[in-house]
C-alpha cells in the first residue's frame, strides 16, 4: 500500500491527504505537491509512516519532492507578491463599494492562481471584482469567504492564557463547540470569560469536556438536596475535579465536603 501524509496546503489552507510515494521527508518539511491544476506547496503535519487504507478516496494529490533552496526562494517571493496583491484588491473593493474586507492573499506555488480570503456579514456578489483582478494579475482568481474562527487562525495571535492561539499553532481543523461545554464544566456563562479572540467559544472548552462530563455524572447538581453529617442541605456550588460540594444547611450555615461523604436525599 502507498504511504500517505497530511499536508497543510500553502499558508492558510486546510490540511489534506497526499500520496507520499518514495519522497523522503519528515514532519514540518516544506514539500512541493502535484495539485489538480498546477503545482502547490505545503507543510507536512503528520508522521510519514501512515499507510493508505480506507482513506484512499480522500487523497487529492501526491508529493513531488521536498522543497529545494530554489523552491523556498520562490515561495518567499510569492509571499511578497501576495502582500502587494492585497493592496490592489482592497483598492478595487473600495472602488466598487463592496461590503467585504480582505484578510490575506496567497499565490499558488506556480503563481497560476491567487486566493483572496475575506470576511463579510452576508453574501457578496464579487463577480465584477474577480474580472477586475483577473485583468490586472492575468492569473486565475479565487475569492474565499471565511468566518471569524478561520480569520483568527489565519491572522494568529495570543489567547488570554498567554500562549499562541491553538487554531493557528497546532490544530488541523475546528471541532464543534457549544455553550453546553461551559455549563458541564461549571464555568461562569460570561461571554468575556468563555470566548476567544475570535468572539466564539474557546476551542479549549472541548479539550476536557469528556472528563468533566463523566465526573459530573457522579456529583449532585446545584439546587439538589443531599444529606451530610451536619444535616440535610441544598447544594449551592460544585467543584467537579475535586469532587467537593458546598452545601447550604440553612440559617447561614454553609459546609464544604467531599461528595464521597454525602448521600442523595431519598
Amino acid at each position: 500500500m502507498a504511504q500517505i501524509i497530511e499536508v497543510k496546503l500553502g499558508e492558510y489552507r486546510p490540511v489534506q491527504l497526499y500520496e507520499l510515494n518514495e519522497v523522503a521527508c519528515n514532519r514540518d518539511d516544506i514539500v512541493i505537491l502535484e495539485a489538480e491544476r498546477g503545482a502547490e506547496y505545503g507543510t507536512v503535519v503528520s508522521d510519514v509512516t501512515r499507510v493508505c487504507g480506507d482513506k484512499k478516496g480522500e487523497i487529492i494529490g501526491k508529493v513531488l519532492r521536498r522543497a529545494t533552496e530554489g523552491d523556498l526562494k520562490q515561495i518567499a517571493n510569492n509571499r511578497m507578491k501576495a502582500k502587494e496583491a492585497i493592496s490592489t484588491c482592497a483598492r478595487k473593493i473600495d472602488e466598487r463599494k463592496l461590503d467585504m474586507r480582505i484578510v490575506k492573499a496567497e499565490y499558488s506555488f506556480d503563481t497560476s492562481k491567487i486566493i483572496f480570503f475575506f470576511t463579510a456579514e452576508g453574501r457578496v456578489d464579487f463577480r465584477n471584482l474577480v474580472q477586475d483582478l483577473a485583468r490586472i494579475f492575468r492569473v486565475r482568481i479565487e475569492l474565499k469567504q471565511i468566518g471569524v474562527r478561520d480569520k483568527a487562525k489565519i491572522v494568529a495571535g495570543y489567547g488570554v492564557c498567554g500562549r499562541e492561539l491553538c487554531c493557528s499553532s497546532y490544530m488541523k481543523g475546528f471541532h464543534p463547540l457549544s455553550i453546553k461545554m461551559a455549563k458541564e464544566q461549571g464555568l461562569p456563562l460570561n461571554p468575556t470569560r468563555i470566548s476567544g479572540v475570535c468572539g466564539r467559544i474557546k476551542c479549549c472548552m472541548a479539550y476536557e469536556y469528556t472528563v468533566y462530563r463523566e465526573y459530573a455524572r457522579q456529583l449532585p447538581r446545584v439546587g439538589e438536596k443531599i444529606n451530610t453529617d451536619e444535616g440535610k442541605g441544598k447544594v449551592i456550588d460544585v467543584n467537579i475535579l475535586k469532587h467537593i460540594v458546598a452545601v447550604d444547611l440553612g440559617e447561614g450555615r454553609i459546609t464544604r465536603i467531599s461528595y464521597a461523604e454525602a448521600s442523595h436525599e431519598q
